[in-house]
């Protein structure tokens, strides 16, 4: 079978696409930027990518006619500029005029449960969508869920923060609206499950877990299994401005989906009875288990995907190509070079940089420097990376994105999603004199640019020479 997989570097996508390999199906991946889409080397003769962009329909032309089935996993909730209830709306048409001219007998879409009297914008874009979806000549079969918890899942990520990191929680009213949360594993065997299945043809189903809960009721039981003892205090007088920017400030999210999430979280989104249990009898997991299940992955460094992978910066919408060759004219430039005893040591060094293992050197710094970003509504340093030792171009790591991470050639090239007046790159590599190159480029926006970089320079000038020296001699 001959499936289309859009938004394939998303969360949902990045865990649904083995479990359609494993079954021998042949999968064609939409992505807007190839170069930030990796496919594993022993999934070549199953897999392809192509460039489309759906709110572009003349990118369109990419996808092949002769497919069998779409799955739709496409959603703009974390865009930072313009209506991304817009945007959902327009690429939900462009899809539906490019799938009608193929072979494709079912379209597959993930939305979000949809029964309050009341929704959020979130929501009632993601029913507007359905309902253009709808209106296809292909069959659709719609599986509407709530809270998704796993390993990397914004909601799983976003607990944890707010979990590990806060003794006491003075939270907003919207803790006490119920959900039903469904762990990721359920998600994609209900996915995989409906497959051309003509029963759920023309259907919609919500999905969700055994447990109906508040969420203030899965913090607490999240805490339970972290063996954590924690207090949260519900309090009125927070408004959904002003939880904005708490989940913002604590989490790891941006705040524009911090918004979004915010004005969410206080419809209830509970499962309508249907018949899909039925029809795909799977057993679903308790939230407790579905958390401990996330960590087992976190522990054995298994997290196949990240809901931060899949966000990018503004500048970065249009891809990451045009930002590989580093510019050097206009530019200011900080590069070390330190002659390297161990080439092997300092390699794996580089490509562990970030996340747990931290920056090397003075890395107090650097989180103070993610906590300045957050306060003019940048990225912060808390995404971390997927991975403690793999990493792949357009993964997250802190507040850069990967543009290059190339073991063979020993490079690996990042660029800063913090807010700047200007554009940076950070590169390492080892070159055939075995010497680790170690480079920092800033290309300064007018005047404003010039006066951070030199106010930044004293800072660069222990800061960068302690980090070269610590990879290319220090063992973790």
């Amino acid at each position: 079978m001959k499936i289309l997989l859009t938004g394939a570097t998303g969360y949902i996508a990045q865990r649904l696409l083995p479990v359609l390999v494993d079954a021998g199906h042949t999968i064609v991946c939409c992505v807007r930027d190839a170069r930030r889409f990796h496919i594993e080397d022993h999934w070549q003769k199953q897999v392809t990518k192509v460039e489309v962009d759906f709110l572009k329909p003349e990118s369109l032309i990419n996808i092949p006619s002769d497919i069998d089935v779409v799955y739709y996993l496409i959603h703009s909730m974390s865009t930072s500029s313009g209506n991304f209830s817009e945007m959902e709306q327009q690429s939900a048409q462009n899809f539906v005029k490019g799938i009608e001219t193929t072979d494709a007998k079912q379209i597959i879409y993930l939305s979000g449960i949809v029964n309050d009297d009341h929704l959020s914008k979130h929501l009632q874009s993601r029913k507007n969508v359905e309902t253009i979806l709808s209106d296809c000549s292909v069959a659709l079969t719609t599986l509407k869920a709530g809270i998704i918890v796993g390993s990397g899942s914004a909601s799983f990520e976003i607990m944890r923060d707010l979990v590990e990191k806060l003794p006491i929680m003075i939270a907003p009213r919207w803790l006490k609206t119920k959900c039903q949360p469904i762990a990721i594993r359920n998600v994609i065997q209900y996915l995989s499950g409906v497959l051309l299945n003509e029963q759920t043809y023309h259907q919609s189903f919500d999905i969700g877990g055994p447990d109906v809960l508040t969420f203030k009721q899965m913090l607490l039981q999240f805490a339970e299994v972290r063996k954590l003892k924690r207090h949260i205090l519900v309090v009125p007088l927070m408004t959904p401005n002003l939880s904005s920017h708490w989940l913002y400030f604590v989490t790891s999210t941006n705040f524009s989906l911090a918004k979004n999430l915010v004005k969410s979280m206080s419809v209830e989104v509970i499962c309508q009875p249907n018949k899909l249990g039925e029809l795909i009898p799977i057993r679903l997991i308790p939230y407790n288990e579905a958390i401990e299940l996330a960590f087992d992955r976190i522990d054995q460094n298994q997290v196949l995907s990240s809901w931060t992978d899949a966000l990018t910066s503004e500048t970065l919408r249009e891809g990451i190509s045009a930002y590989i060759s580093v510019p050097q004219k206009g530019c200011f430039h900080d590069k070390r070079i330190v002659k390297l005893d161990n080439p092997d040591l300092a390699l794996d060094n580089i490509f562990a940089i970030g996340g747990k293992r931290g920056w090397y050197y003075a890395n107090w710094l650097w989180v103070i420097r993610g906590l300045l970003d957050k306060m003019v509504g940048g990225t912060g340093i808390r995404r971390g990376r997927k991975n403690d030792t793999d990493i792949s171009p357009g993964e997250a790591l802190d507040f850069w994105r990967i543009l290059v991470a190339d073991k063979d050639k020993k490079r690996l090239l990042l660029y800063a999603e913090m807010k700047l007046p200007g554009e940076a790159w950070l590169e390492f590599k080892i070159n055939t004199h075995n010497e680790l190159v170690q480079t920092a480029t800033f290309r300064p926006l007018g005047l404003l640019g010039r006066l951070y970089w030199y106010s930044v320079l004293p800072f660069h000038a222990f800061i960068f020479k302690g980090m070269a020296k610590n990879i290319a001699t220090k063992k973790y």
